[in-house]
């Protein structure tokens, strides 16, 4: 199909590949919504894991949200995995898509791309070198290895159009969004609009009634991640737990159920502070966060859960690189330490030789004047965000 043909045709059964993690999956939703204003009438289907389906299971763009059992594969050697990926192949194939769109860009995703049978598919183009030239940027030789450059695991050969990446200074909401002029989607700022359902409203209104801390002002704090080199520490996150304590706030202690432990030690350290890590759904924890005056972060699905919500957030950025993958368009937002070797896209701390100076460099101190700041504005209140999610 030509490119004139691709974006002239009216697509009627669409089906749109982002499998995880949360920020990821919240960087597409501008896709999405594009998606569903180019074609009202659509079946526009999400492939996603079942964790992060349960927040896209309410947008009213989405027809159907299929499950993709990721957590088949934990356990190496076993037939059950393989099952499942058939099964799931054969629905796919047996709903006739005529355009998938995969922005996961993997073999698996590849696969399951392949086996719809569509005639568009379209999904990244192969990694290139000029990439790293279109850039200004000095990049360290661990970030042009390790960082994401184009389409992985060959996927790029199951796609029948390529998006093109033009530079790596782009943003990944950004980078998706190039798909925009191919098929001919409009060319409005990113629209994160997503539903937060009363249900999920009601729960952390019961949770937090459950805490005592209903009528507080209510600062989340954000300290896991699944990389070992995004760790800030979980003394400094109680630092900053415990200022803001101290002034009055309620604080909340968020993350998934395997982020529990952590989020204790940091509530240990600061005495008052609430660890409700593993007690919400995806939904609830959007609601936590759009009902809480400040979130505070390393770079994790939560900081992408504020900005989408238009929530004040306050990141800590060491090995990745925040104009890639930062809290979109508020650079005002990141706190860096400025090492010469960041970003270097390394997740293992044996991995690092620098004394992972990139998160260490950072203060106690620096979070909590920047908080400050933000909180000074007027628009940090819980309020202004809740006209946006509806």
């Amino acid at each position: 199909m030509s490119a004139r043909d691709l974006r002239s045709t009216e697509f009627s059964r669409i089906l749109l590949i982002k499998l995880s993690a949360l920020g990821d999956v919240i960087h597409t939703i501008p896709v999405l919504n594009k998606l569903r204003r180019r074609y009202p009438s659509a079946r526009i289907d999400w492939l996603v894991t079942p964790a992060i389906g349960e927040l896209l299971r309410h947008h009213p763009a989405i027809t159907n949200v299929i499950a993709f059992a990721r957590d088949e594969w934990a356990v190496p050697w076993r037939l059950a995995p393989f099952a499942s990926f058939l099964r799931l192949a054969k629905t796919l194939r047996e709903t006739a898509y005529d355009l998938v769109l995969d922005i996961h860009g993997q073999f698996r995703t590849a696969a399951l791309t392949v086996s719809t049978g569509a005639a568009v598919r379209i999904g990244f183009d192969r990694p290139r070198s000029e990439v790293w030239n279109a850039s200004p940027r000095q990049f360290g030789e661990q970030a042009r290895k390790h960082a994401w450059q184009g389409a992985r695991e060959g996927s790029w050969l199951a796609y029948t159009h390529h998006i093109r990446v033009p530079t790596l200074d782009l943003h990944a909401v950004d980078r998706y969004l190039n798909v925009a002029p191919m098929l001919g989607l409009d060319d409005d700022p990113a629209d994160f609009s997503f539903p937060v359902p009363q249900a999920a409203r009601s729960r952390v209104e019961a949770l937090l009634t459950q805490h005592a801390v209903r009528d507080h002002r209510l600062i989340t704090i954000a300290p896991g991640t699944v990389w070992e080199t995004k760790k800030w520490g979980n003394d400094k996150f109680a630092k900053v737990a415990d200022h803001f304590l101290r002034k009055g706030f309620a604080v909340l202690l968020i993350g998934s159920p395997r982020e529990r432990i952590l989020c204790e030690e940091v509530a240990r350290l600061a005495p008052g502070a609430v660890n409700v890590a593993g007690a919400t759904t995806v939904s609830e924890l959007a609601a936590l966060i759009q009902r809480s005056t400040l979130s505070i972060t390393n770079d994790s699905g939560p900081m992408h859960l504020a900005v989408a919500l238009n929530r004040p957030v306050v990141s800590i950025f060491g090995p990745t690189d925040p104009l890639w993958i930062g809290p979109y368009r508020r650079a005002n937002a990141v706190l860096q330490s400025g090492v010469s070797c960041a970003p270097c896209y390394l997740r293992r701390l044996g991995q690092c030789h620098r004394g992972h100076s990139c998160m260490t460099g950072v203060s106690p101190g620096a979070v909590i004047d920047r908080a400050e700041r933000f909180l000074a504005r007027p628009d940090a209140q819980p309020a202004a965000a809740a006209a946006a999610a509806g």
